[in-house]
């Protein structure tokens, strides 16, 4: 049975909302008084289209129908959760709350996204005290998992769970704060954050890009896969947490930061922090949570560099130079043309393997169409001719499994021509570790122009650099596994 979200202000939180339950299958009621609601709402939706859907391997359900209603009445009648997005002054919310509990039924839940007020705030005059809790979302809601649940002391239990049950089915995280507090956990530590920050550029310390490298590239990466005291224990070493307590714990008293105000460091401190590290993390050694850390470190890194971002950004300028002065930064004219052409040399990484132990499938598909694209820039289309209007297509591809390959090995590729005429190019790899052969791919190619999508002739330097090869490497003995069908012999 589709379940019915009540989406009440629609701006970018409340926007963010809507996204995550509608394409996890919701109905969603919107109310927002804005007439550019509609708009503002569908451009969110465009954008949780293009990113929300890839974050799993299963599909997600059907799209839910996202309704614009003309009273908050009309948006909460029977609906299972009503979310309340609206701006953060006390008054406003209270009103907003005597409204909707008139109109709702008692077992829905009733979740704000306030960053600021505590649960018992937003309760107070309220009909139904219980059903009203904090639901404190981060943006873009219909990526970040993570919701502050606050219920207060008048928190009605089974909404609680039920609230928990609903938040997990749509792929959130309910964080169930147990006792409020100003700004919940999270914003106080960004909060904390941000006030030393403004003291930084204050006092002409740093800027305000050397402050987000600062973040971005050093333990803004580490908090985002293991958190704050996970990361201090695996800094204490085999020793554990007590010793990085002991280690560290004096300079809470040196004048390190702006924020002077810091609990007293005890015995009895350092116990109870030590103590809840160990229930969390004790069940793995040390070199299992480097290990972990550090397959986690990559994964991320590895994402931001295909985004060119970040710590990925720095990641591609390292491997620019390190191209140069190697047949993989040679220009065509620094090659000879009567031997295979060096178009890769890699290390196989860590989420390149999959249960085997050895290199997925698909990353043999991935090493080889690299290949490809690194050939087509040596021939000259590159991004400043594909940006002008023309590329190569991949119309066929062949590959032969004929090795295993695992993490850390060192990879080569070598390409040779088999056809480069006119709109037609053929190319042929050899995957190879050292000397061991490990797999061949054949790639068929037709240029084609990028307006009309239909196949067309290159630019002339292209032709020219492509026939080079194609006669060079005529004069080569045919490789082994040219054209060969499955299930012929190696």
């Amino acid at each position: 049975m589709t379940k019915t979200a009540a989406i009440i202000g629609g701006g970018v939180i409340g926007g963010g909302w809507a996204a995550r339950f509608a394409l996890n299958g919701w109905t969603v009621n919107v109310f927002d008084p804005d007439p550019e609601a509609e708009r503002k709402i569908g451009e969110v939706m465009a954008n949780a289209r293009r990113s929300l859907p890839g974050l799993t391997d299963v599909a997600l359900p059907e799209e839910g129908e996202i309704r614009f209603c003309g009273t908050i009445a009309e948006a909460v009648a029977g609906v299972d959760w009503i979310q309340e997005s609206v701006p953060e002054r006390l008054e406003i919310k209270h009103k907003t709350f005597a409204e909707i509990q008139a109109h709702c039924t008692a077992d829905a839940v009733i979740g704000s996204s306030t960053s600021g007020f505590k649960p018992s705030q937003l309760q107070e005059g309220a009909s139904r005290p219980g059903q009203i809790m904090v639901a404190h979302p981060f943006n873009p809601v219909y990526l970040l998992p993570l919701v502050e649940l606050v219920p207060g002391d008048a928190g009605d239990p089974a909404l609680i769970e039920q609230a928990k049950s609903l938040l997990s089915g749509i792929g959130m995280y309910a964080l169930h704060l147990k006792k409020e507090i100003d700004a919940h956990v999270a914003d106080r530590f960004l909060e904390a954050v941000w006030r030393e920050a403004l003291w930084l550029v204050k006092d002409g310390i740093a800027t305000t890009e050397e402050i987000d490298n600062a973040i971005r590239y050093g333990f803004g990466i580490r908090w985002a896969q293991m958190g704050l005291f996970e990361t201090y224990r695996v800094a204490g070493g085999e020793a554990g947490m007590k010793h990085f307590m002991a280690q560290f714990g004096p300079c809470l008293s040196w004048p390190w930061t702006k924020l002077m105000d810091v609990p007293e460091f005890t015995d009895e401190l350092v116990d109870l922090i030590a103590g809840q590290s160990d229930a969390q993390s004790g069940h793995m050694s040390i070199r299992e949570l480097e290990r972990t850390r550090d397959n986690n470190l990559v994964t991320m890194m590895r994402g931001l560099k295909a985004q060119d971002w970040g710590a990925g950004a720095l990641l591609n300028q390292q491997e620019a130079l390190m191209r140069q002065g190697t047949d993989l930064g040679a220009s065509a004219a620094d090659l000879p043309a009567d031997q295979p052409v060096p178009t890769a040399r890699r290390t196989v990484p860590l989420d390149w393997t999959d249960y085997n132990g050895h290199m997925t499938e698909s990353r043999y598909l991935h090493a080889f169409a690299d290949a490809t694209d690194r050939f087509m820039e040596l021939i000259g289309c590159d991004a400043a001719y594909i940006s002008s209007g023309g590329s190569y297509f991949t119309a066929e591809t062949h590959i032969r499994h004929l090795d295993e390959v695992h993490a850390g090995a060192v990879i080569t590729i070598t390409t040779r021509v088999v056809l480069g005429e006119g709109k037609k190019m053929h190319l042929f790899h050899e995957m190879r570790e050292g000397d061991r052969l490990l797999a061949t791919g054949e790639h068929f190619l037709l240029h084609v122009d990028l307006k009309t999508r239909k196949p067309s002739p290159p630019s002339p330097q292209i032709e020219a650099n492509l026939l080079r090869f194609a006669k060079g490497h005529a004069q080569l003995p045919a490789p082994d596994g040219l054209g060969r069908a499955i299930g012929a012999p190696r």
